[in-house]
């Protein structure tokens, strides 16, 4: 597909409160002159003929994201073709991020790191986890002699997850993270989140 004719799709759900449904449309957008279209999927018909939008941009459509289109709160819930997925699932990829306990006095800097490095914060919530909570997060570790401690560390105040997202958004964040031993991390990579904020194993990411 030429970039004269590049056009992306989305499978979009809207609740309509009046009937007490769900509809689904396919959302199609035309990055060369920012315009919109719209098809009622179950209906097979046109919602929306092809129109121009200022307010919308290609930053803002990605699985999961919120926009208003004429009053209906539109949710992006999947990718509308093959073509659409292959250009933008890596663009659009998405990983987990923590901060934990002891580093949420310096969440500004890290927040503001991150925002430097290209990601996007779609979600973000602070959060104190319970024991058994962080057993069944961590329960991958279990085996190993930190879990105890980790698990008393990781409980012992508020954390804030988000999740991130990025072009090979998991690849960067294990880069921008850097060694899981923060004195290795200032030795190896000074730059990177653990060097400049971690006082042991600070961070945890799951992709």
């Amino acid at each position: 597909m030429s970039t004269q004719d590049e056009r992306y799709a989305f499978i979009a759900e809207w609740y309509d409160p009046n009937a007490a449904l769900i509809r689904r449309y396919q959302f199609l957008y035309y990055p060369k002159d920012n315009t919109i279209e719209m098809f009622d999927l179950k209906n097979r018909r046109h919602f929306l003929k092809r129109t121009k939008s200022e307010q919308i941009t290609l930053n803002e459509l990605y699985i999961g994201s919120t926009i208003n289109v004429h009053a209906r709160q539109l949710n992006f819930v999947d990718y509308g073709d093959e073509y659409t997925r292959k250009k933008l699932s890596s663009k659009k990829e998405r990983t987990l991020g923590m901060i934990k306990p002891d580093s949420m006095k310096k969440m500004g800097e890290i927040l503001d790191l991150i925002f430097k490095n290209g990601f996007l914060i779609t979600k973000m919530k602070k959060i104190s986890l319970s024991r058994n909570e962080a057993l069944e997060f961590y329960q991958e570790h279990q085996s190993k002699m930190f879990f105890n401690t980790l698990i008393q560390y990781i409980t012992s105040g508020p954390v804030m997850a988000f999740e991130l997202m990025g072009e090979n958004a998991v690849e960067k964040w294990r880069n921008l993270l850097g060694p899981t031993d923060s004195a290795e991390a200032r030795s190896e990579a000074p730059y990177s989140i653990r060097a400049r904020f971690g006082t042991g194993g600070i961070f945890f990411q799951d992709p």
